[in-house]
């Protein structure tokens, strides 16, 4: 005889069946528009390179440190800062 598993129809607790139906469609979307948001979506290739947040932080930390060197090594002489070389 082969023993047969009875698998329970619902396994989730009640307190987590959320009635999707009561849900408000972008609720927070007018809110999300006048602060910003903070997430940035990294394509696969690039986000291979990096370990964790912390790390695309550093990188990006450390690109706008060298441009704003760069930028000062090409300013041309007579030129001021507050014009920005434009």
């Amino acid at each position: 005889m082969k023993a047969t598993k009875k698998t329970p129809e619902d396994d989730l607790r009640p307190e987590y069946d959320f009635d999707y139906s009561e849900g408000i469609r972008g609720k927070y979307y007018k809110r999300l528009l006048e602060e910003g948001s903070n997430v940035v979506v990294l394509e696969p290739d690039v986000a291979a390179a990096f370990r964790d947040s912390a790390a695309v932080n550093e990188a990006l930390r450390s690109l706008l440190q060298l441009t704003r060197s760069t930028r000062r090594l090409t300013r041309r002489s007579g030129e001021s800062a507050k014009s920005g070389g434009h």
